[in-house]
């Protein structure tokens, strides 16, 4: 399945703005980007093989590990990768569905939260 840049970038859009109040008000200083597939030092950060893909990716330091001395820098940054997204869905709502999922797993590592928490959530 492929869209265009502008239908995917509204879906990521879409998912940002549908993040719960609760965890969307405390959202601060991150930058939500959308590129075609991650690059070679992101794949290499991660040791991605060359049979792996990734849909998002949490750049930054996670609240959890911030001290009081943590201001005056970048912004964090997720990316979402429109490609991978594209290759595992069928249908336009099953894309839509993985932006959102996505966006939520990213910002929970912006909360934080690791693999096994995330899922354990998602489980609930």
């Amino acid at each position: 399945m492929q869209i265009d840049e502008k239908t995917f970038k509204k879906f990521v859009t879409d998912a940002i703005d549908n993040i719960p109040p609760k965890y969307a008000d405390h959202i601060k200083n991150v930058a939500f980007v959308v590129e075609d597939i991650p690059d070679e030092i992101q794949r290499r950060k991660l040791a991605l093989r060359d049979d792996q893909s990734l849909f998002g990716l949490y750049e930054g330091i996670p609240l959890t590990r911030r001290s009081s001395g943590y201001n005056l820098v970048l912004p964090d940054k997720i990316t979402i990768f429109k490609i991978p997204i594209e290759r595992t869905s069928r249908t336009i709502e099953e894309l839509r569905e993985r932006v959102k999922h996505t966006v939520w797993h990213e910002v929970a590592h912006y909360f934080g939260l690791d693999h096994d928490q995330i899922h354990e959530l998602e489980d609930k």
